[in-house]
C-alpha cells in the first residue's frame, strides 16, 4: 500500500528537534525578513549573524527624500513580505525618523505579512511620561498611540518590543491593538559581574536614587552583590547627592541606570560613593543617550571630576557607536537579546 506523502512529510518534521527543524527553516513553513532603519543596520546585521538556529533574511528599504525633504520610501522585493513573518528594528530618536519609519510601518501589514514585531530598543519619549504642570504635553502618550495605530497582521495585532523603559506606566499608553513587550539590558551586566566575580573583585550594585531601585534591584542577589542606594537631600539651599541605603566600603560599586543624559547624576553618586569608601566605581546604563556629546566629561584623557573604571552602554541608541574604544566605556550588543526575543 503506497504511503500517503503528506503523512511522511509529517512524520519527518515530527521527527526532527526543535533545532533541525530551526535549521532546516521548518518552524512554522514561513520565512522570517528584517527590516531596520538607516542607522540600525549594524546591528540588523548582529542579530542575522546571531541567528544561526532560524534563517532571517535582511530586508532592503531605499530611504530616499523628495526635494521638499519629506520622505519618499521605497521596499525592494515587496513581494516577498506576502505570508513572512516580519520583523522592523527601529530607531526613533528623532522627530523626522520617527515620521518616516511610521510610514512604513504602518503600509508592512498592508503587504500581507503573516506577523510584525517592532524591534524598539529605546523609547525615546519616555522622560516626559506624565503631565505635573497645567499646559506640559505628555509625549510619551502621543508616541505610543502613532505606534498604536499599526494595522493588525493576517494573523493578530504587531507586538512592539522596548527595552528598559524609563517609566513602566507608559506601556499602558499603548492602546489594545498593539501587544507591548518590555524586555531589560541588564542580562548583559550580569554576564559581565559573573565574569568579573570569577577574578575574586568584590562588587557592590549601587541605584541613583530610588526609582532605578525599583525598576532594576530585583534582578541582582544581593547575598552576591549587595545592593545600595542613593538619594538627593536639601542642605541649606543647595541638593546634594547621599547614601541612603548600604555601606560600599571596600566595594568595587557599580551604579545602574536605565539611562544617562548629562551624566551629572551619575557624577554625583559616583563622588558620595567614592567619599564613603568604595574602592572604585564604574556605571551600567541601558541607554547611552549623551546629547551635546556630554560623553567626553567621562573620557579618561580628560581627566573628569570622577574617573569610572568602566561605564558600560549598550547599542540601543545609534549614537553608541562613537564609544566604542574610548575608555572607560565598553559597548555592549544587545543582537543575542534581540535575536532570542524574535523567535519567542
Amino acid at each position: 500500500m503506497a504511503h500517503d506523502t503528506k503523512d511522511v512529510d509529517c512524520r519527518t518534521m515530527t521527527s526532527l528537534t526543535a533545532s533541525q527543524k530551526h535549521a532546516h527553516g521548518l518552524c512554522d513553513g514561513f520565512p522570517t525578513i528584517l527590516f531596520y532603519a538607516r542607522e540600525m543596520q549594524q546591528l540588523a546585521h548582529e542579530i542575522r549573524t546571531c541567528s544561526r538556529d532560524h534563517p532571517i533574511e535582511l530586508g532592503d528599504i531605499d530611504w530616499k527624500e523628495f526635494p521638499d525633504t519629506w520622505p519618499n520610501i521605497f521596499i525592494r522585493k515587496s513581494e516577498q513580505i506576502r505570508h513572512s513573518h516580519v520583523l522592523f528594528l527601529a530607531s526613533l530618536h528623532n522627530p523626522q525618523t520617527i515620521f518616516e519609519q511610521i510610514s512604513l510601518l504602518y503600509h508592512l501589514p498592508k503587504y500581507l505579512c503573516r506577523s510584525l514585531k517592532v524591534l524598539l530598543p529605546y523609547f525615546p519619549t519616555g522622560t516626559m511620561e506624565r503631565i505635573q504642570i497645567q499646559g506640559e504635553i505628555a509625549t510619551a502618550y502621543s508616541l505610543a498611540q502613532m505606534l498604536s495605530a499599526i494595522p493588525l497582521t493576517r494573523t493578530g495585532p504587531c507586538e512592539v518590543v522596548i527595552f528598559d523603559i524609563h517609566a513602566l506606566q507608559n506601556q499602558f499608553y499603548f492602546s489594545s491593538n498593539v501587544i507591548v513587550r518590555l524586555e531589560s539590558t541588564v542580562d548583559l551586566l550580569l554576564n559581565e559581574l559573573k565574569n568579573q566575580n570569577n577574578h575574586n573583585e568584590k562588587y557592590a550594585i549601587a541605584f541613583p536614587d530610588d526609582g532605578a531601585h525599583k525598576r532594576f534591584g530585583h534582578m541582582f542577589d544581593e547575598k552576591i552583590n549587595p545592593i545600595l542606594i542613593c538619594s538627593k537631600i536639601r542642605d541649606g539651599d543647595q541638593r546634594k547627592t547621599t547614601i541612603k541605603e548600604g555601606n560600599p566600603k571596600g566595594y568595587h560599586c557599580m551604579i545602574v541606570d536605565d539611562l544617562v543624559q548629562s551624566g551629572g547624576t551619575l557624577t554625583e553618586c559616583a563622588q558620595a560613593l567614592l567619599q564613603n569608601g568604595a574602592t572604585d566605581v564604574s556605571a551600567f546604563v541601558g541607554h547611552g543617550i549623551f546629547p551635546n556629546d556630554s560623553w567626553k566629561k567621562f573620557l579618561h584623557s580628560e581627566n573628569p571630576k570622577v574617573r569610572f573604571h568602566t561605564f558600560y552602554v549598550t547599542n540601543t541608541y545609534p549614537n553608541t557607536q562613537v564609544l566604542i574604544n574610548k575608555p572607560p566605556f565598553k559597548v555592549l550588543s544587545i543582537a543575542q537579546l534581540l535575536c532570542n526575543i524574535c523567535f519567542t
